[in-house]
C-alpha cells in the first residue's frame, strides 16, 4: 500500500503522538525512560476539567447564536404584518449594530468572533425586508451575492473559519440561483462549477495551512470543503454508471474529475498529512460508483436472460458487502503503514 516500495516520510511533527510512535522514538534513544512514561501519559490522557469548560464553552456559544438568529428571524416571521416598514428595518439594524458593537469590544476571542458571524447573518434579513418593503424586484440571486459582498470585509477582518464557509456558502447559493433563474443552462455544469469553485476554496486553505496561517489549522474545515468538492462530483458520476448509454459529456468529465481528485487525496494522504477521513470520503465514493455499475450490469443481465431480479439483488448485496470489507482492510493497512514509516 505504498508508492513504489514505501511511503514517504510525514514531518514528525504533523503525525499524533500515539503510544506506538513514542515506543519507536524510546527505542531511537530520542526519547529517556521517564520522558516515555510522561508523554504516554499524556498521549492517553482524558481531558481535564479545564478543556471540558472551554468545550462546553464553545458549544453553548455556538448554540445561543442559533437559537437568538432562529429567534430573530421567527419574530419577523410572527410580526410581519403589524411592524411598519421603518420598524422592521430599525429592529434588524439596531441587531447589527449590537452585534458589531459586541465584536468590537469582545476582540479577537471566540465571543467576539461568534459576535460578528452573528451580524454577517442578520444582514441577510435586513436586504430581504429591505427588498419586501421597497418593492425592488431583484432576483433572489441577487440578494445572496449582495449578502456576500457587504460581509466580505468582516469575513476579512475576522480569521473565523466559520465566517468563511458562510460566504462561500452564499456564493454557491447565489450561483445555484442566477444558474436557475437567468442561465437555465445543464444541470451538471453547475455541478461541475460548484465543485470547481469548492475546490479553489479547499486547495487555498491546504496551501495557507501548510504556510503556517494559524487560524487556519483546525482539521474540520477542509473536511467540510472536501465533502462540498466530492459530493458534485460524485452525483453526475453516478448517474454515468447507473445508465452508461445515456450519459452525457459532462458525466464523463465527472468522473475523470473525481478519479484525479482521489489520486491527489491518496498523494497528499501520503506526501504531506496523515488523512484518514478524506480516504475514507474516497473511499465511499468509489465503493457507490462500483455498486451503482454493479448494479447496472447484474439487473441488465437478469433481464437479457429473463431471471428474477431477485437474484441481483442477492449479488448486488454481496458486492456491497465485499467492498466495504475491501475498504476497511485498506483504510486499516493505509493507517498502519503511515504508523510504521
Amino acid at each position: 500500500m505504498a508508492l513504489g516500495s514505501r511511503a514517504v516520510p510525514l514531518d514528525p511533527l504533523d503525525l499524533a503522538a500515539t503510544p506506538e510512535r513514542l515506543h519507536a522514538l524510546a527505542r531511537a534513544s530520542v526519547l529517556s525512560p521517564s520522558a516515555l512514561e510522561q508523554a504516554s501519559r499524556l498521549a492517553v490522557a482524558t481531558p481535564g476539567p479545564a478543556a471540558w469548560r472551554r468545550f462546553l464553552s464553545t458549544v453553548l456559544l455556538g448554540f445561543g447564536s442559533l437559537l437568538v438568529l432562529s429567534g430573530v428571524i421567527y419574530f419577523f416571521a410572527f410580526n410581519w404584518q403589524a411592524l411598519h416598514r421603518f420598524g422592521k428595518l430599525g429592529l434588524v439594524l439596531a441587531a447589527i449594530t449590537g452585534a458589531c458593537i459586541a465584536a468590537w469590544r469582545l476582540g479577537e476571542g471566540l465571543a467576539g468572533q461568534f459576535a460578528l458571524l452573528f451580524a454577517a447573518v442578520l444582514v441577510g434579513p435586513l436586504l430581504a425586508v429591505y427588498g419586501q418593503a421597497y418593492q425592488t424586484g431583484a432576483d433572489p440571486y441577487g440578494l445572496f451575492l449582495g449578502w456576500g459582498v457587504l460581509i466580505l470585509p468582516w469575513v476579512v477582518l475576522a480569521r473565523f473559519s466559520p465566517l468563511w464557509l458562510w460566504l462561500l456558502l452564499l456564493v454557491d447559493t447565489a450561483l445555484v440561483l442566477y444558474w436557475e433563474q437567468v442561465a437555465d443552462w445543464e444541470g451538471t455544469l453547475l455541478l461541475l462549477t460548484l465543485a470547481g469553485i469548492n475546490g479553489v476554496a479547499w486547495v487555498a486553505h491546504e496551501v495557507l495551512a501548510r504556510r503556517g496561517v494559524a487560524w487556519l489549522q483546525g482539521r474540520w474545515l477542509p473536511r467540510v470543503l472536501a465533502m462540498m468538492t466530492v459530493l458534485p462530483l460524485l452525483g453526475p458520476a453516478v448517474m454515468l454508471a447507473a445508465s452508461p448509454k445515456n450519459a452525457d459529456p459532462e458525466n464523463v468529465v465527472a468522473l475523470c474529475l473525481l478519479a484525479g481528485l482521489m489520486g491527489a487525496v491518496y498523494l497528499f494522504h501520503r506526501r504531506v498529512r496523515q488523512e484518514l477521513f478524506l480516504l475514507t470520503l474516497c473511499a465511499l465514493s468509489g465503493v457507490t460508483l462500483l455498486s451503482t455499475f454493479g448494479g447496472y450490469l447484474l439487473f441488465k443481465q437478469a433481464r437479457d436472460i429473463g431471471l428474477d431480479s431477485l437474484g441481483a439483488f442477492f449479488g448486488l448485496g454481496l458486492l456491497v458487502i465485499a467492498q466495504v470489507g475491501l475498504a476497511v482492510w485498506w483504510l486499516r493497512a493505509e493507517a498502519r503503514d503511515v504508523e510504521e514509516a
